[in-house]
């Protein structure tokens, strides 16, 4: 049986349409007919219709993962592993930028006091040449107190560098020149360190420095450095950490009004710069070491050491806390400390312990040696310091008191 236009009939209107069997026509209908036109049925070159195309392939869903090719795998894996870090790494990562402990309040009692008089008698004398390849003798105290290179009175004492020896003398200086360093008898595990500075030595040659050691257990027990410079100290203070490893403070929050150097704390990266801080003023413009501070007077100068973190603040003469005077101090009033060594990526009770309070000068060695050239200075380091006693008149310490308090 088949189907056939009606060749008669006009293009609008009633539509007709017969129906034919093997034996002819076989009935007449009238009405809108199926209109299957044999001219339509047949499908544009190139189309693509699945309902008439016999050999077209069916469409797989890119839904469907089932379908995936390895590379599909692949570009779906590399999108998540993204989306991943952007929701779980990144937020972790910044709020680790952002931590920063708890600094608060401690109430602070004094306990030991260094002054007057019997101020080195707290101290023992290092004997010998320098441990850090300085060009110096440091002499015991009885040398030390003939030589009139430590001496104290009733408000101040002082350490300083010869001066007598010259390239005429017998013996002369061609080995070293004669200077001290102390190291305090009692030995501290935290605390807040009140120092009262009149004087910082500076000059060519000159490697000074207010410091806390363990004299027997470094680099282990760790060394925190409060005042040093070198040569003319052109830049300043320096604040610096040294320790052992797993200590930096690289990245990690730091409230206060220095600069930071470098990051890295442990002894055996960047020739044992440690973590330093540049004091360059005091915050208040004030110069923080050299001739501009010696001429104001000095300063003082306030380390916290506590297992949150170290903190150190350089006050001018004339912008000293008054609850300092007042044998009162409350670090949590001072404002923004100078240089801040936060415990974040660093564990302070496990990289500071059993620390002496240790005053030196040394001559040359390995920083003001190394760098003797780029600061303007004469010769070359040796030879000066062993020739020009007369250049170290600048070269000495002088302090009011040293004052140490612990948390009750």
């Amino acid at each position: 049986m088949g189907w056939e236009n009606s060749r008669s009939m006009p293009k609008t209107g009633p539509t007709s349409f017969q129906v034919h069997d093997a034996e002819g026509p076989v009935e007449l209908v009238s009405g809108p007919p199926p209109y299957y036109s044999t001219e339509q049925q047949r499908m544009a070159p190139g189309a693509n219709n699945m309902a008439y195309n016999a050999n077209a392939q069916p469409r797989t869903p890119w839904w469907n993962a089932r379908y995936w090719r390895k590379r599909t795998w692949a570009i779906v894996v590399t999108i998540l592993i993204i989306i991943l870090v952007i929701v779980i790494v990144v937020p972790v990562e910044v709020a680790k930028a952002n931590r920063y402990p708890d600094y608060s309040p401690l109430n602070y009692t004094l306990s030991d006091t260094y002054d007057g008089t019997t101020f080195f008698d707290k101290f023992n004398y290092f004997e010998g040449y320098d441990p850090a390849a300085g060009f110096v003798h440091y002499v015991p105290q009885a040398r030390a107190e003939q030589l009139n290179l430590t001496y104290a009175t009733t408000d101040t004492a002082v350490l300083k560098v010869d001066t007598s020896v010259g390239p005429t003398s017998n013996p002369d200086a061609s080995t070293g020149r004669f200077s001290v360093r102390v190291e305090s008898k009692t030995q501290y595990d935290k605390g807040l360190f009140i120092f009262d500075v009149r004087h910082t030595p500076f000059g060519c040659g000159t490697w000074p420095a207010l410091w806390l050691v363990d004299p027997n257990n470094w680099p282990a027990h760790g060394e925190i450095d409060v005042m040093e410079a070198v040569n003319n100290a052109t830049d300043g203070n320096q604040m610096t950490l040294h320790t052992t490893d797993q200590c930096s403070m690289d990245g990690v929050k730091r409230k206060m009004t220095g600069d930071a150097l470098t990051g890295d704390c442990y002894n055996a990266t960047n020739d044992n710069a440690g973590c330093g801080v540049g004091g360059g003023n005091n915050g208040n413009g004030e110069a923080s070491y050299g001739a501009a501070y010696n001429e104001a007077e000095g300063g003082v100068m306030a380390m916290e050491w506590r297992d949150e973190g170290i903190r150190i603040w350089s006050f001018g003469r004339g912008g000293i806390p008054t609850d300092i005077a007042a044998k009162s101090p409350d670090p949590s009033t001072w404002g923004e400390a100078t240089a801040d060594f936060p415990d974040t990526n660093c564990d302070i009770g496990s990289h500071f312990k059993n620390q002496s309070i240790v005053i030196n000068i040394d001559l040359c060695g390995q920083w003001a040696g190394n760098v003797y050239a780029q600061s303007g200075c004469p010769s070359n380091c040796t030879d000066y310091v062993a020739n020009n006693p007369e250049a170290f008149t600048n070269a000495f310490w002088e302090f009011g008191a040293f004052e140490v308090y612990t948390a009750s």
